[in-house]
């Protein structure tokens, strides 16, 4: 079969590669550094035990955060093991990290050329580690409505800016009430989750540029490292130093 696009690029910290669309479906992996992709729907974000999946058609953009290793492979838009029309993130073990890795490291000439057989395989058995790949909680959904946009630009200019929902609704001319009603109906989690995942977030972003633990939950809110570290292992399966480390 023809092979489809397979490839690993380097980013310098901070690169971004705007705004675009393929017509088959992609898996991008961060085997170094961090990943962001902003669609109209919000942003992803993926540390090293996320992959992120593209939907064909999808208009997207790419960051780096931290010097970055963007592994990418490309699926025809008939083949969708994840049955998903919408961007996901997915959890990454050992095994479909080396299979991601594996696919992107060796690859033919030219994009016409035929897939050698054990890279075949190895896609097949990669097809099967996605099917069953659990989703990962990293989307930061972003609102339409104006006074809620405000409300979430607030927060991102300052993540541990920790007023009430209702002092936040002051300063945009909106009621707690309304707002906490436009949280879940537009970004389908309540103010405290989005506030957490914003948190996460930006905690990612810190930790790829090498600022410590203590710092990071300092500037993104948490009121001691401990409760950061406590928030960030039930987030992503291990601690903020480990991911400092790797």
């Amino acid at each position: 079969m023809p092979a489809p696009l397979a490839s690993v690029r380097p980013l310098a910290a901070g690169q971004a590669i705007d705004a675009h669309r393929h017509d088959e479906h992609q898996i991008h992996y961060a085997g170094r550094g961090v990943l962001t992709v902003t669609t109209g729907a919000g942003t992803w974000i993926a540390p090293g035990n996320r992959a992120l999946w593209v939907p064909a058609g999808t208009v997207h953009a790419h960051r780096a955060h931290g010097a970055l290793d963007l592994h990418t492979i490309g699926l025809p838009a008939s083949v969708n093991p994840l049955g998903l029309d919408v961007p996901a993130a997915l959890t990454v073990g050992p095994l479909l990290r080396e299979l991601i890795l594996a696919c992107t490291r060796d690859q033919p000439p030219a994009a016409e050329a035929e897939l050698p057989p054990e890279t075949e395989r190895l896609r097949a058995v990669l097809l099967d580690q996605l099917r069953t790949s659990p989703r990962g909680p990293m989307h930061l959904p972003m609102p339409a409505d104006p006074r809620l946009a405000a409300v979430c630009a607030l927060l991102h200019d300052d993540p541990a800016d920790d007023r009430t929902l209702a002092a936040f609704g002051a300063r945009a001319g909106a009621g707690e009430r309304t707002l906490s009603r436009l949280f879940r109906a537009e970004l389908g989690m309540t103010f405290p989750q989005w506030r957490t995942q914003l948190r996460l977030y930006h905690a990612l972003v810190l930790l790829s540029e090498g600022t410590s633990v203590t710092t990071v939950a300092r500037r993104c809110g948490w009121s001691s490292p401990s409760a950061f570290i406590d928030v960030f292992r039930r987030a992503f399966g291990h601690t903020p130093g480990t991911h400092l480390r790797d």
